[in-house]
């Protein structure tokens, strides 16, 4: 919920600013795409980069790997007792 009222307190301050630069005229007419284009570009590298932010400290979890290892050779030898070919001679 925090989230959400971040990202619509964001929204309302843009459309506030570029209805203000429309209607002081700074920004000119024939440019009045170009803040929400901006927006949108600015918006999909924040989420590129928090993507790669959250795969660089994606944790590594050990001992769930002994465990899945664990799991996959269990799983192996019931096939295996059911005759169940696993396609792996491991």
């Amino acid at each position: 919920m925090k989230h959400i009222v971040k990202i619509i307190t964001i929204l309302v301050t843009i459309s506030a600013l570029w209805i203000g630069l429309l209607q002081a005229s700074i920004l000119p007419r024939s440019y009045t795409w170009l803040p929400p284009l901006y927006f949108i570009v600015s918006l999909g590298c924040y989420g590129l980069l928090m993507v790669g932010v959250g795969l660089m400290q994606f944790p590594t979890c050990p001992q769930e790997a002994v465990l899945l290892q664990q799991d996959i050779v269990e799983a192996k030898e019931f096939l295996k007792q059911r005759n169940v070919d696993v396609g792996c001679s491991n």
